[in-house]
């Protein structure tokens, strides 16, 4: 969701240049900063960047830079005189003498400059959306540059997992012969035991059923394929993928809860790590 568009919109007697920066976020955030003769059309703006965005926190900046001579402002005559009118007579009352300067001294107190409303015209606020929405074009083109980078990556780690859960087969059949071979060895150290040789295979095989993955192994691959399938959908799917990276790191956990061997246990720690780069990465996607 990160992305970064400039515009300039050329006007008669300024120039506005905006500028978009967007960052990760669960939702649409907007922050704005603009001049006061901009911030009418704020709600417009809200509308027409969460239409086209979607998601993210999105900062808009207008900066304005006059570039004509003509400076829309003038003298209130009015208060210049009630300036005057004050100053002499705090003056004569004080029996301080007068300023030679008048005019240099009035005009710099305040208020004495009066700059006139600037309303703003649609033909005005027609070229400046128009630059917003190039800004916005370009904070799109920079995300989908950004998505195919991240479609790449998340494809390699996923395929990474895939590759690790096809070596968890040759240690199956290893690790159940270990476990029954440990339990034999138990009870055949044990002096003066008896034991029902039946139930003890009735519960030998409960309890390796328990400890069979088979079931994790399948339903992880159907989660790494439905994955790599959401991951070519040009809509907008991160919250889908997150999703889906929730189902496959619970079928993770649980091969490693079942292990019972190291070997096993080492890939199921390298899955965890590519599954933890893959939740990183998703928060970039819409």
């Amino acid at each position: 969701m990160t992305g970064y568009g400039k515009a300039v919109a050329e006007l008669p007697n300024k120039k506005v240049t905006i500028e978009i920066k967007s960052l990760n976020s669960k939702q649409f955030d907007l922050f704005t900063r603009l001049p006061v003769i901009y911030r009418e059309k704020e709600i417009a703006l809200r509308n027409t960047l969460a239409n086209r965005l979607e998601r993210g926190k999105v900062d808009l900046s207008m900066n304005v830079e006059v570039i004509s001579k003509d400076i829309s402002s003038r003298i209130d005559h009015q208060i210049v005189g009630q300036y005057h009118r004050e100053i002499s007579d705090m003056a004569i009352e004080l029996n301080i003498s007068q300023p030679e300067e008048w005019f240099s001294l009035l005009l710099r107190l305040p208020d004495v400059m009066k700059q006139e409303t600037e309303a703003l015209g649609e033909e005005e606020w027609s070229t400046i959306e128009t630059a917003i929405n190039h800004a916005v074009d370009e904070v799109i083109s920079f995300r989908k540059q950004e998505g195919k980078m991240l479609t790449r990556v998340l494809a390699e780690k996923i395929q990474l997992i895939r590759s690790l859960l096809a070596e968890v087969e040759p240690f199956e059949s290893e690790r159940m012969e270990k476990i029954k071979n440990r339990i034999y060895d138990g009870l055949n150290n044990l002096e003066g035991i008896e034991y029902d040789k039946n139930r003890f295979e009735q519960e030998m095989i409960y309890y390796i059923e328990k400890l069979d993955v088979n079931e994790e192994k399948t339903r992880l691959a159907h989660h790494l394929d439905y994955f790599s399938e959401t991951l070519s959908d040009s809509r907008s799917q991160g919250k889908k993928l997150g999703f889906i990276a929730q189902e496959i790191g619970r079928e993770i956990n649980t091969l490693g809860s079942k292990s019972n061997q190291s070997g096993m246990q080492r890939l199921v720690v390298q899955m965890k790590d590519e599954l933890e780069q893959i939740k990183e990465q998703i928060l970039n996607i819409l």
